[in-house]
């Protein structure tokens, strides 16, 4: 009997591991930084180093439609974004690979693009909210893969 309570501890550590890497948590740090830009921002397009890809399977992750690929629990970048009326804002991916976005607006939405401009991800938002986004980059399978993550009011690749 000792045995088998021993066995299910185990699972069950196993289990809470496991499901602690099943859902983005944007409230960790993001790994590649963030900034803070007001409508009317220079230079445009702000543009970030990444590398893409985690082991959460946004699918799986129940985030809303259209949310693909592999990305990290934390976020890649955190945008601060102060609206203007009447300016767009874009958010998009160029990498050699597939990739893909997800992004946790500041209503706390989720947003998501695959493969807008070939295999780039783009997520254009006509009337922006003011305030945070958290941006995942994902990619498909495991492989992880480098990009640039770029930030527009004019440019959409």
């Amino acid at each position: 009997m000792t045995r088998k309570l021993a066995l299910f501890a185990a699972a069950a550590v196993v289990s809470t591991a496991a499901l602690a890497q099943t859902a983005p948590n944007f409230a960790l740090d993001p790994t590649f930084g963030g900034v803070a830009l007001v409508a009317g921002f220079v230079p445009d397009p702000h543009t970030v180093d990444i590398v893409a890809g985690g082991p959460i399977d946004a699918a799986a992750a129940n985030l809303g439609e259209g949310c693909l690929g592999f990305i990290a629990e934390a976020p890649d970048f955190r945008l601060d974004y102060t609206m203007a009326a009447n300016v767009p804002l874009h958010i998009f991916v160029t990498a050699t690979e597939d990739t893909t976005l997800v992004i946790n607006q500041p209503d706390g939405t989720w947003v998501c693009n695959d493969d807008t401009n070939g295999l780039n991800p783009l997520v254009s938002f006509p009337a922006p909210m003011t305030g945070i986004y958290d941006i995942y980059i994902g990619t498909y399978g495991a492989a992880t893969t480098p990009g640039v993550l770029s930030i527009s009011e004019v440019v959409t690749q």
